[in-house]
């Protein structure tokens, strides 16, 4: 089975928006593919999990989610970058489209996606790791077996469960991948002990 490296998109793969609509709202972090490239080359998949409540509010379409994906996959290819799955929930209890408005097993904190991904794709879990840049992504990390890495982006408290504790903390998405690469043998040695500035007290990292 494979390992994976699952991506939350907004705030971590690309620039955060509020509710982005259109292929040229997702922005990619400069300097990330470099490390994106080398863990798939050496056998990790990449694989986007999403929430995307604004289908369920009637803000876009599931045609234009799927225009604005297409739209990042040639990006990324561009440098040499390819997906091996992009996985979004829809829905919301909020939502003004009966039929996406409930709540889901999808939706992170959840950790619906990441399940339907390792079925799919045949990935160990256990072997994989969630980096998000909030919470939820952590949780929904956690509850699927996978080892965490939060993005800092100024937004998260310290967290006050175990459930949505990261395994580790990065100043930054390409700190968050050579993390990863760190860890698993394939990179250089990286900072491991960083929290952000707000987090009142040290918690213990899990290894």
């Amino acid at each position: 089975m494979r390992r994976a490296v699952f991506l939350d998109r907004d705030g971590t793969l690309v620039h955060p928006r509020h509710y982005p609509r259109r292929a040229e709202d997702l922005v990619l972090y400069d300097g990330i593919a470099p490390d994106l490239r080398a863990l798939h080359a050496a056998g990790f998949a990449l694989v986007v999990i999403t929430n995307q409540s604004g289908i369920a509010r009637g803000l876009f379409s599931k045609e234009d989610l799927d225009e604005m994906h297409a739209s990042l996959r040639r990006h990324l290819s561009r440098d040499g970058v390819t997906l091996d799955g992009i996985y979004y929930c829809p829905h919301h209890v909020d939502g003004v489209i009966p039929e996406l408005s409930y709540r889901c097993e999808c939706r992170k904190p959840e950790p619906g996606m990441l399940r339907r991904a390792a079925e799919d794709l045949g990935i160990d879990l256990e072997q994989s790791w969630m980096l998000g840049d909030i919470l939820d992504d952590i949780e929904a990390g956690n509850r699927a077996g996978c080892r965490t890495i939060l993005v800092d982006v100024g937004t998260e408290s310290t967290p006050t469960s175990p459930l949505r504790t990261p395994t580790y903390v990065a100043r930054d998405t390409r700190h968050a991948l050579q993390i990863v690469r760190a860890l698993t043998g394939e990179g250089e040695p990286t900072d491991l002990a960083y929290r952000p500035a707000s987090w009142e007290e040290p918690h213990a990292i899990a290894g």
